[in-house]
């Protein structure tokens, strides 16, 4: 068959899920380059797969699973390729997906022993770099609480190089549900607070933990920092005034990781 172009019905359609508000009326995703579709295939729920003749050639053992899950694959010109892609260079390899979130109280279950809330987190790049963090140090679930952004935007699906779809993530604008859902887990809530009095290499880390963390710019707001069990801060041994969000993030999930396989 002919390969789709841009003006393809279903390549347009496709198109318009970059932006969140169709995203959410239609429950679908994309999901571009070898990584995520690979995880995609594995773990998650393909509607469909477009990719270029270049694509399908490098990339053939994809185009076969996907064929042998009954996935329709749907070849696509390089300009189709451009207008799926949000990069400057398109990789012609893009699965349309389900929308991955779950209700709070089944990515947070009683038996779960590390778990990431992020609160008000703007950047979507941090966001998928702090999936991919949780999903690597064995986290149980991601939860995206108030503003913070849509997992499915396409530079977050990027950043988590495919952990979008190895572990359980929720979102919720109710922060205090958040909080309590983790509470009524039996995890003890850390914030992460560059102010705070308990430094991280003095806390004990064996219980159950939910990492709380805030927005790049402002931090978590003080209501949120009076909800949870203890504040706590990494201490910055040089001259460096602060860390990033996801460095942050990697350096306490991990101590947790760590402490709870001693």
């Amino acid at each position: 068959m002919d390969p789709f172009t841009e003006r393809t019905p279903r390549v347009v359609a496709a198109r318009k899920l970059t932006r969140r508000a169709e995203r959410d009326k239609t429950g679908r995703f994309l999901a571009e380059g070898a990584n995520a579709v690979e995880a995609a295939l594995e773990h998650g729920t393909v509607h469909e797969l477009f990719v270029t003749e270049r694509a399908a050639e490098q990339h053939a053992d994809l185009v076969d699973a996907a064929r042998a899950a009954g996935v329709a694959v749907s070849p696509i010109t390089d300009r189709a390729a451009d207008g799926l892609s949000e990069t400057v260079t398109p990789q012609g390899i893009v699965a349309v997906c389900a929308l991955l979130d779950r209700p709070l109280d089944e990515a947070v279950t009683p038996d779960a022993r590390l778990v990431v809330v992020l609160v008000d987190v703007a950047d979507p790049g941090n966001a998928g770099t702090v999936i991919r963090v949780a999903d690597a140090a064995g986290a149980d679930a991601v939860v995206l609480a108030g503003d913070t952004v849509d997992p499915h935007n396409g530079k977050c699906v990027r950043a988590a190089a495919g952990s979008l779809f190895h572990l359980p993530i929720a979102r919720v604008r109710d922060v205090p549900a958040a909080l309590s859902a983790c509470s009524a887990a039996g995890l003890r809530t850390f914030a992460a607070h560059g102010y705070a009095d308990a430094e991280l290499d003095r806390v004990d880390l064996t219980e159950p933990t939910a990492w709380v963390f805030g927005n790049e710019a402002h931090g978590l707001p003080a209501d949120v920092l009076d909800r949870t069990d203890l504040a706590v801060r990494i201490p910055l041994y040089g001259k460096a005034e602060s860390l990033n969000l996801a460095t942050a993030a990697a350096v306490c999930v991990y101590t947790s990781a760590m402490a709870a396989r001693r």
